[in-house]
Parts: C-alpha cells; structure tokens; sequence
C-alpha cells in the first residue's frame, strides 16, 4: 500500500490543549522499503492531535464524520474531536479568520492533506460532495488511484483506494496518513521521527513516509514551490498543526530545538507553540489530567 501510493505521487487546562487562532540520534534515510524498518535511537513525545483549523469547526467535524463514520468524542465551541478506527485523534479548531488554501495554487497553500482510505473512491467522492466538498482532480495508475476533494473549509484531502479499508458507511474509512508539504521531506522526516520516535516506511522521490506500531503514519510531501506558513499571521495561515504530548516540557523543548525546532508565540497552561524547520507550527502538549 506504500509503495502503491506514494511512489505515484508527486490558556487554562483543557481535554485537548491548543492556542485558539485570533485575529490578528538520526534516522536513515538511506533505508528503502526493502530494507526492514529501523527503530529510531529515542523518541521525545507521541502524536497525540492531528488538528485542522476551520471557521465553523461543528460544520468541518459533522462533514468528515457523516463521510468517514469517524465518531465524536469531544466538542466544545472552540474545539472538536473526533477518532479514527485505530483511536488517531482528529481534531478542528476554531479559526475565526481562516483564509481557505486554494489547492494548487502556491500563493494559498494547502500545508497539508489528510489521506483517507476506502474501497470505491468514486461512489466515496459522490458522497463528499453531496456532503459538501468540492471535486479538485484524480488519478488512476492501475495499482494506485486517488481523487483529490476540498472539504468545506477548503482544505484538500485525498480518497485513496484501499479494499480493506470502510466505505464509511457500513464501515469506517482509513486514515493512510497525515500528509505535510515541505521543499526538503528528508529533512522534514528526520525532524518528526526523532520528534515522534516513527520508523522510516518509505523515502523516494515524492517524499517520505514515517509510522508508528500503534498505525500512525506522517509523510512528507515534496512540493514544486513551497510557501511556508507565518504564524500567528492570518494572512499566512498554519492550516492545520500536530500536537506532541511530552512528559517534561522543558526537556523536550531543549531536545526540539536541538533538532531544529524554533519557539513562536502561544502558551497555556499546558501548552506551547514551535515551528518545525519547515516552519510549520507544532505544539508540545503535557498534563493531559487523565483524558
């Protein structure tokens, strides 16, 4: 399934810390998918959030939880959860300002793409858009086909067709991964995996693949002209954020920016904000009080 996809491809303590937008050891990358998974040396905290900005964040959850059957398990007016069948946190934020990507246009970049599985990704995308999404492209390479849709906050995501996975309907659709774009996905890809501790699954020329035992999968998506985000600019928004939960946030904070990372503003009571050296955000979370 690796191969066949991405070879083809070019404030206070809260369930679910997060700044709410306002206005205003090394891993080898020489390792190819037949060469077995490497370990990395440590890893200095676990994925915890997948999260999407979004102005109307109950709109964006009930869009992919009546097209995924991904179920519910928070919500707040400011912040909605949602799991996947391998319990990945998906999450939306409220982003009273977002400005929408405009996939593929460089000046209004996506910064990243959830790609979901199922196996009829056309009667799959029939449904998306009567859900609300907006058909962008696809493409079919025998062994691996996709279609490209914007969710109604206009991020893009992906339908890849995958026959094991839930047609979301009698089943629940897959996640594959947590796609990131960037101009260096080696780069990227030894940042997170040292970050999140993942094995290298994959590293080719659209990008590289990284995954965890418990299913969780970033790849890291070589784009032909990269803009970074800006944040806290609105006007250069984030699009989405990873969060990280940590269990010293000040030892992982020096272990970050050992790797690369840098700090941004925004903190709460547990949390804090960082930019990978693509500069996309990222938060390191802690203190979870049992949730």
């Amino acid at each position: 399934m690796v191969g066949q996809i991405v070879q083809q491809r070019t404030g206070a303590h809260r369930p679910d810390p997060h700044p709410t937008i306002l206005p205003g050891a090394a891993i080898r990358l020489d390792q190819t998918l037949s060469d077995p998974p490497t370990r990395l040396v440590h890893m200095i905290g676990r994925m915890r959030n997948v999260v999407l900005d979004a102005p109307d964040i109950e709109r964006l959850a009930t869009f992919y939880g009546q097209l995924t059957g991904w179920t519910t398990d928070y919500a707040d007016d400011e912040w909605i959860r949602v799991l996947t069948p391998n319990r990945q946190r998906i999450c939306f934020q409220l982003a009273p300002n977002h400005i929408a990507p405009r996939w593929p246009d460089p000046d209004y970049p996506q910064q990243f793409h959830l790609d979901l599985t199922t196996p009829d990704i056309e009667a799959a995308a029939a449904r998306a858009v009567e859900l609300g999404a907006t058909r962008l492209a696809e493409a079919d390479f025998g062994d691996a086909a996709w279609i490209t849709l914007a969710d109604p906050a206009g991020h893009p995501f992906d339908l890849c067709r995958n026959e094991e996975s839930g047609d979301g309907v009698t089943q629940p659709m897959g996640l594959f991964a947590a796609t990131i774009d960037t101009d260096d996905p080696e780069a990227l890809g030894r940042f997170y995996g040292e970050l999140l501790g993942m094995r290298l699954q994959y590293e080719g020329e659209p990008g590289v693949l990284i995954g965890d035992d418990d299913g969780r999968q970033v790849m890291f998506q070589r784009v032909p002209r990269y803009t970074a985000p800006q944040w806290p600019d609105p006007a250069h928004p984030q699009q989405f954020h990873l969060d990280v939960q940590v269990d010293d946030v000040d030892a992982a904070e020096k272990q970050v920016f050992d790797l690369g990372a840098a700090r941004l503003p925004g903190e709460g009571g547990n949390w804090r904000v960082y930019a990978d050296p693509a500069m996309h955000p990222f938060c390191l979370v802690w203190d979870q009080q049992g949730d």
